[in-house]
């Protein structure tokens, strides 16, 4: 009886000790979310919505991973495997994606209910796989599309709803880095909770735990203040601005921010995947290839966490700089990568480029936010995340196509910065020297100077996008 009390004490002292642990971690969490008037504005709730999307999401990259992916023990099946993946689950996602943004800008009035029914998808889709998630048929195939097209539509709707819930006096770059500080906390969080439990239970409770993840994550997503949602007649945006077009294009700085922002992340998909090949198969020194692969990872997320940190204090002028300042550091490290091919360099280079890919994407949306008219940001913000989700998808292609040659192919994927680059900045140079052009008076007849000959002059709509000042320009049905 005395040992049964005294256990019966300690363990009532251990719920207590928990307990307080718990609820101080939580009001750390609160305080830290509610600060500056994040509380007052809806954008706490939506930061914490965030990281628990990252937490479910990653639950199910961990479970997923040691099946579909990496299980065999021949890497060229391996390969096949992932292969096989990007053409059942991201060729539809790249056919489907110019498609999401429009189809969402059909539910901006009821944003609250998109981000539910993102969530719910991937719960449901998650419990239904995790019973046979071991046989990796094309049942799972299917249901890991589903959890994708779900976590983009997610990103998609976030994205455009961050500007909805601004806190007054807080610039759009230093929100979106709470988000994502609080989405790399929570993924950090569940990696650690998820190895421990897939060693033991297996992949199968990895994706049940993500189904309570996602289920919780529907009624926050309904409890968000209702000034998340858009009127219904509320414009969109568009990226292209030619003769024929209708409504509001973001300008040119915008676009030149989305061509940088493209091969950030066009960079990153060619890296992951070529990387977890390359260091599988042909590790470099006498290190374990899966320890320097998850060495390689932590780095690009740890960078990743330092771009939003830095990102957090930037300033809504100088986007630009910021953007050919990260292109110039990503040339720099993957050329260095190529030269000096070692552990130490590529670990740097990983770092770099989750530090530029974080930076950068703040930077663009620091121009969003300074050169898009109010009314059509929230548009532009998904439209501009539609395309940079594509071209992840078309990086990852790359990689699992080339050759595992190492610094061969860390050279090609410079030249390919490079020249991605040296576009970019011609793009710019054209826009600023339009710009400058006089332009006709709006009665004046005959053509405009820099359009085609034989193209007459129409009011409206104007002949190309160099004709609208960048900041305030136009809205498109189309994408």
């Amino acid at each position: 009886l005395g040992l049964f009390a005294a256990w019966r004490m300690a363990a009532k002292s251990t719920a207590r000790a928990s307990a307080k642990a718990s609820n101080a971690t939580r009001r750390t969490v609160r305080r830290a979310t509610n600060a500056q008037g994040a509380g007052e504005s809806g954008m706490a709730k939506l930061t914490e919505l965030s990281g628990l999307n990252a937490a479910g999401d990653i639950l199910v990259t961990v479970a997923l991973a040691g099946t579909l992916f990496f299980n065999p023990s021949d890497a060229d099946q391996a390969r096949g495997r992932v292969a096989m993946f990007l053409i059942i689950t991201m060729v539809p996602f790249a056919l489907l994606a110019p498609l999401i943004g429009p189809l969402l800008d059909k539910f901006r009035s009821g944003r609250r209910w998109a981000l539910a029914a993102s969530f719910l998808a991937r719960a449901v889709l998650a419990w239904t796989i995790a019973g046979g998630v071991e046989d990796a048929d094309l049942f799972i195939y299917a249901g890991a599309f589903g959890i994708l097209m779900a976590s983009k539509a997610y990103v998609l709707v976030k994205a455009a709803g961050v500007p909805r819930l601004l806190p007054p006096g807080i610039p759009l770059v230093r929100a979106n880095s709470w988000t994502n500080m609080a989405g790399l906390a929570a993924a950090a969080v569940a990696t650690a909770i998820a190895a421990p439990i897939q060693s033991v239970t297996g992949p199968e409770w990895t994706l049940r735990i993500a189904t309570v993840l996602f289920g919780v994550g529907v009624v926050l997503s309904l409890r968000l203040p209702p000034r998340i949602d858009s009127d219904k007649h509320q414009p969109t945006a568009t990226f292209t601005g030619g003769a024929g077009t209708k409504g509001r294009y973001v300008g040119p700085s915008v676009d030149m921010g989305v061509r940088a922002n493209a091969a950030f992340r066009g960079l990153s998909g060619f890296l992951t995947l070529y990387l977890a090949f390359l260091l599988r198969e042909h590790p470099i020194g006498d290190m374990n290839g899966n320890l320097q692969l998850g060495l390689v990872i932590g780095a690009a997320g740890v960078g990743s966490a330092a771009g939003t940190a830095i990102g957090s204090l930037l300033k809504t002028r100088g986007p630009e700089v910021v953007i050919v300042t990260v292109l110039a550091a990503d040339i720099v490290a993957i050329f260095a990568a190529a030269i000096w091919y070692d552990i130490a360099v590529v670990l740097a280079a990983g770092f770099v480029v989750g530090f530029a890919q974080t930076l950068g994407k703040l930077a663009l949306d620091s121009m969003i936010q300074r050169d898009v008219a109010e009314a059509v940001q929230s548009s532009a913000f998904a439209r501009s995340e539609t395309r940079l989700q594509l071209f992840w998808v078309i990086g990852g292609a790359i990689g699992i196509a080339l050759p595992l040659r190492g610094g061969l192919t860390f050279a090609v994927a410079g030249l390919f910065m490079i020249g991605l680059t040296a576009e970019m900045l011609r793009h710019s140079k054209l826009s600023r020297d339009r710009a400058k052009a006089p332009k006709p008076m709006p009665d004046s007849p005959g053509e405009h100077p820099g359009t085609p000959p034989g193209t007459a002059h129409q009011t409206p709509p104007p002949s190309g996008p160099h004709e609208f000042p960048p900041t305030r320009n136009r809205v498109d049905e189309n994408y």
